[in-house]
């Protein structure tokens, strides 16, 4: 398997043979994923900004969440992810975006949401996809699975892009 660093340089060279920006809107991973993006020389060619969203508050004023999603669903959603994404996108004007928000533990979980419940959220120009994860470990072992499965999401739809390119 891949680690962190490398998958964030492959998906900087996928996003220069794109000509694209990526953005981050983070939670429970505390700037995780912008951390390993711009470990990478030269990322500054295509990571545009990192929203770091970690209160209610804040994914309300920075990234125009809904505030009712807070009270109906939870913060550990898809739709607040969804929103999450998408507000990093309109923001920052990144063609590709990834959101995250979780219960990286060792407290906070619920037996609906215990703890390792991530949500992930990715942009990709209009179209936003979402997926729930149940990490397993300690807070930073679960952090870490959180910025592994974002990298890895966000490669697995740049492809898609690069293979419309021709």
């Amino acid at each position: 398997m891949k680690d962190i660093t490398q998958l964030a340089a492959e998906l900087g060279r996928r996003l220069q043979v794109l000509n694209a920006h990526v953005t981050t809107a983070e939670s429970c991973t505390g700037g995780g994923i912008a951390e390993a993006i711009t470990r990478i020389p030269g990322s500054s060619a295509w990571f545009e900004a990192g929203y770091v969203t970690y209160s209610n508050r804040q994914k309300i004023q920075q990234l125009n969440v809904p505030t009712e999603l807070f009270s109906t669903v939870g913060a550990v959603s898809r739709e607040v992810v969804e929103a999450m994404v998408r507000g990093a996108q309109e923001k920052s004007r990144a063609r590709f975006a990834v959101a995250v928000s979780g219960v990286a533990g060792p407290d906070g979980g619920s037996p609906n949401k215990p703890v390792g419940t991530v949500w992930l959220a990715w942009g990709v120009g209009e179209q936003v996809f979402s997926e729930v994860q149940h990490f397993v470990g300690n807070r930073d072992e679960v952090r870490r699975q959180t910025v592994k499965a974002a990298l890895e999401g966000l490669l697995r739809h740049t492809v898609g892009e690069i293979s419309n390119q021709g």
